[in-house]
């Protein structure tokens, strides 16, 4: 069978996306600090792991950068602009193409489910990357738009995890040499977000 199929990634095959965690947005978006929380333990995890880290701004000119506690730029330098709702804009793509056309599989997480995941699952499922949602890192302004986004973007064919699958999925080993550094953060449990 397919190991994409099966939803195995390999870290030197993956990047994690980060999908406009905006100022403008954390009022409103249901559970935003515990998903700003969750998505910190990603990013970290993708620091210790040498997994590339690539995010996205909506019209940052109106809707703000990415809020000061995920400390993106520590991170990643790799920050695409966009006005559509897929991450995937041509600078994107290019960025892949050029810089990480060894990568297969992406992590995903950020706002809003419904909307930009769901749009970004779509077009990165089109161009045949392996993609996985992080459910507890990704969320919406209502619980219905969350909760049936999901269930779209599982019947698109992506994988729904959790943080902790995630940075498990990253080191799925006890005996991986960084797995020490992971575990650390997985002393504390993620951050509920009402699934």
């Amino acid at each position: 069978m397919n190991k994409l199929l099966l939803g195995r990634f390999a870290v030197e095959k993956s990047a994690l996306f980060v999908c406009d965690m905006q100022d403008k947005f954390a009022p409103s978006i249901k559970y935003f600090p515990q998903i700003v929380s969750n998505s910190k333990k990603l990013l970290e995890s993708a620091k210790i792991m040498n997994i590339p880290v690539v995010y996205t701004e909506q019209y940052p000119k109106g809707l703000g950068h990415t809020v000061p506690e995920l400390k993106i730029t520590e991170y990643s330098k790799n920050k695409f602009e966009k006005l559509q709702f897929s991450m995937m804009v041509p600078e994107l793509i290019n960025h892949l193409k050029a810089e990480l056309n060894h990568v297969n599989t992406v992590v995903l997480c950020g706002i809003e489910t419904h909307a930009c995941i769901r749009h970004t699952t779509l077009d990165l499922i089109d161009q045949g990357f392996n993609v996985h949602v992080v459910v507890d890192a990704c969320s919406s302004r209502t619980m219905a738009d969350r909760k049936y986004a999901f269930k779209a973007i599982e019947r698109m064919g992506a994988h729904l995890i959790t943080t902790e699958s995630a940075i498990f999925g990253f080191a799925p080993d006890a005996g991986h040499p960084k797995f020490g550094q992971l575990r650390k953060l997985l002393l504390e449990p993620s951050a509920d977000t009402g699934l």
